[in-house]
């Protein structure tokens, strides 16, 4: 996916992680969701694509089922964010985990040299 960074699309993902954080907390009532965070949401060029990262703990199975609960509700969120935002056309909705922190961590925690 192509990304842009106009001002209008980072304000557009702003407003749009907000919205989709505060959904996953009041409204969305799936328990596979528990304690995952929208750490962030990318534009595509034409601004029809949002894919949204999310930060989660757990191990690959539940990476698995919070990947698959959030697709499944990708469909309630878009309509919502629709009424929320009044927008003309609602992007699509994406979703990819966030290891930007784990992949610091581990980059940085392997053997020192001295």
């Amino acid at each position: 996916m192509k990304t842009t960074s106009s001002r209008r699309s980072i304000r557009l993902a702003d407003q749009i992680q907000r919205e989709i954080g505060t959904l996953l907390v009041e409204d969305v009532q799936d328990p596979r969701l528990d304690m995952v965070t929208i750490s962030g949401v990318r534009m595509n060029r034409d601004l029809r694509i949002a894919e949204a990262l999310y930060t989660m703990s757990g191990d690959s199975e539940r990476e698995a089922e919070v990947q698959s609960a959030l697709e499944h509700a990708a469909g309630f969120l878009r309509s919502k964010l629709g009424r929320r935002l009044k927008l003309k056309f609602v992007p699509e909705l994406r979703f990819a985990r966030d290891t930007f922190l784990e992949d610091m961590v581990y980059a940085h925690s392997g053997p020192q040299d001295s």
